[in-house]
């Protein structure tokens, strides 16, 4: 039973710290962890930086899966550790194993997630969506039903997710956004994977600036 802990809201944050490394370089960086379910089963989304405090989140329910909109280190640091706590498998576009191998080069993902897949968890339906740029398999999840995009690091407040490093492209990454993400009803929520959340309407603006300022 989990009357003594019930959790109401189909969608939860959880904020770890810790560093993200590509290139050479190290950065300071606070991450959202998405918990998405119910009373009875949850997945999570990017386990980042420390399991202990997702793990707590989480609770007893049930973990459907550990899901990673992209590898880079700082989205999928704790995600072995976390999916061994509670059996369950790790989620990733197989167009991330690179970037994955970076850090996790002994283990692969247990199941890829591919376009259009449908996750489900606690009654709340989630469909992949292929969105390349930040990395070539970043992959947002859209819940219809609740309205809100999980969007990683391809859209943020603001506009989209950084491009400078390997295995990025600026123009793909707009391409996306542009065409995938855009076109979502104006009222969605956008939980991002750093920072705070915005809305598809919010973002649509912001889109041509960023087309006109390339890098």
């Amino acid at each position: 039973m989990h009357d003594a802990h019930r959790h109401t809201q189909p969608v939860e944050r959880v904020v770890t710290c810790g560093t993200f490394s590509l290139d050479g370089g190290v950065w300071e960086v606070s991450n959202n962890v998405w918990i998405v379910g119910d009373d009875t089963e949850v997945l999570v989304i990017d386990a980042a930086h420390d399991a202990d405090a997702i793990a707590a989140a989480v609770g007893d329910r049930s973990l459907v899966a550990v899901v990673c909109t992209h590898a880079h280190d700082d989205h999928v640091n704790q995600a072995p550790a976390l999916a061994d706590r509670y059996g369950a498998p790790i989620l990733l576009h197989p167009a991330e194993a690179p970037l994955w191998q970076m850090t996790w080069p002994s283990r692969t993902p247990d199941r890829a997630l591919a376009d259009g897949d449908i996750l489900r968890a606690g009654g709340i339906e989630l469909r992949a969506l292929h969105t390349p740029g930040h990395s070539p398999g970043s992959t947002c999840l859209y819940a219809p039903d609740l309205d809100i995009l999980f969007s990683g690091d391809t859209l943020f407040s603001g506009g989209p997710g950084a491009t400078g490093r390997s295995f990025s492209s600026f123009d793909t990454i707009i391409e996306s956004v542009r065409d995938r993400l855009l076109t979502l009803p104006p009222q969605t929520k956008v939980c991002t994977g750093h920072g705070e959340t915005t809305r598809i309407g919010a973002e649509a603006p912001h889109l041509q600036q960023w087309m006109a300022r390339g890098h």
